[in-house]
């Protein structure tokens, strides 16, 4: 695989991270045991290791490059070690799933090591007969939902071809002599190297300027010129995380969707708005004065495009009707929200964004970051997002795939982001809350089910 310089919004993604801010995106599958006998641990490593070793992708760190000037580029790490990516982490006795949930909540707040292909994975056990679970960390720059389902599906034994992985391992561990790998050094050559300073202020001048400017379109076009919002979702950022999770019927969604009309994510998003108001109620805050804003991705893929290069996305944003009293009356207010959106197309609003990245130099995303990033508060409230996964059933090592959580990033100013996948006739919801401003994320994830359990009785 060749160098290729990152796209403009993968770029973005880039620059926006900040320590206290990791930009990467993260998904939690858990798997039971196989009915032939527990598997060894030291073998899930190893496989994984094999596997992640057969997708190119995962080989690829980022570098910067002198033209375009601000810009950088994604090159095969020739020294690279799969073992500095991989970690086996052994719970203590109790309960696994409240033990890793909690753990894989920390394990988010990490960033990623930006010398190395920006990954991780962590192998998650407990204790004799538990299952166990696989949390895998891909910073955003290197994909968005669905090249991340593209990437993360190759460990799993009905897509990877073992064989062939475990031939790149072994060719890896002979070139390297047995010895750990160690981050290289990348010098340009001259062709890179002339023209490097000419236009470098012309190129800062415009960054600055067409930076300014667009940030100043895209909230003006986003209409979210007021301050006025959900205090539980505005608090001041600290850098912890914390991850709950919740788990709906497919089949009671789709109940709700063929009495009420619309799609099962319009059913989705209504429940989330239900469990906002419902939780917000319950811990005595005060409803907002205007409804929160969740920014909802859209893919701009193509179908079977999943393995282009660079992230893909447009948004629509929606008011969450955390207002409206009425289960009913929120879905429908949530439907027809969405159907206007649908109408006006991703590449209008909130999508105009990501379309505006496009149309920055490199220098624009590099010095215009910090900008773009304190912008998200008032761009919306919240982050609901849905990942699309295989409809068959998946496993590892023989070990079935029972429930997998996706978690999205938090913006800057932001507290929560909602993250919802398919599997397995179930709907797994991840939520990925800032620690301290939602200490009690947890209550969230019930207040939806029960939403949920509120819009059937009215359908049954």
């Amino acid at each position: 695989m060749t160098t290729e310089l990152l796209a403009p919004l993968d770029l973005a993604f880039w620059h926006l991270e900040t320590a206290d801010h990791p930009m990467h995106l993260g998904a939690l599958a858990c798997f039971a045991q196989p009915a032939s006998g527990e598997r060894d641990s030291a073998e899930i490593l190893e496989l994984l290791a094999t596997r992640a070793c057969a997708i190119p992708r995962l080989r690829m760190r980022v570098r910067d490059v002198l033209l375009p000037v601000g810009g950088a580029a994604w090159a095969v790490d020739e020294e690279f070690d799969v073992r500095r990516h991989l970690r086996h982490v052994r719970l203590p006795a109790g309960d696994f799933a409240s033990r890793v949930t909690g753990l894989a909540g920390e394990l988010m707040e990490r960033p990623l090591e930006r010398g190395l292909p920006p990954w991780e994975m962590y192998l998650l056990t407990g204790g004799p007969g538990d299952p166990f679970g696989v949390l895998v960390k891909l910073h955003h720059a290197l994909a968005d939902g669905m090249r991340a389902v593209s990437i993360g599906a190759g460990i799993f034994d009905e897509v990877a071809d073992a064989r062939s992985g475990r031939g790149v391992l072994g060719r890896m561990n002979a070139a390297r002599g047995g010895r750990p790998a160690h981050s290289g050094s990348w010098l340009p050559g001259p062709w890179e190297m002339a023209g490097m300073a000419r236009g470098r202020i012309e190129d800062l001048g415009r960054a600055v300027g067409v930076g300014a400017s667009l940030v100043g379109a895209s909230l003006a076009r986003a209409g979210r010129l007021d301050p006025r919002g959900a205090a539980a979702l505005s608090a001041t950022s600290s850098g912890t995380r914390r991850l709950a999770t919740a788990v709906l019927g497919l089949d009671e969604v789709h109940d709700v969707r063929r009495a009420a009309g619309g799609t099962a994510n319009d059913v989705l998003l209504a429940v989330v708005a239900g469990g906002l108001r419902r939780w917000m109620t319950a811990r005595g805050d005060a409803l907002p004065l205007s409804d929160p804003r969740a920014l909802v991705p859209v893919s701009r893929r193509r179908p079977g495009s999943a393995a282009g290069t660079g992230n893909r996305l447009s948004a629509y944003l929606l008011g969450l009707p955390v207002t409206e009293s009425n289960p009913w009356t929120r879905l429908y207010t949530v439907r027809t929200g969405m159907d206007r959106n649908k109408a006006a197309g991703p590449l209008r609003g909130a999508g105009a964004v990501a379309v505006l990245a496009d149309q920055l130099p490199a220098l624009a995303h590099r010095f215009g970051a910090p900008i773009a990033g304190n912008a998200a508060r008032m761009l919306f409230d919240v982050l609901v997002t849905s990942v699309p996964l295989p409809r068959s059933a998946l496993s590892l090592g023989g070990c079935p795939l029972r429930e997998v959580y996706p978690m999205a990033p938090l913006a800057r100013g932001q507290s929560l982001a909602v993250a919802m996948s398919t599997y397995g006739g179930k709907v797994h919801i991840g939520l990925v809350a800032d620690g301290k401003a939602l200490p009690d994320v947890d209550a969230l994830a019930r207040c939806m089910g029960d939403e949920l359990t509120e819009l059937l009785s009215l359908v049954r």
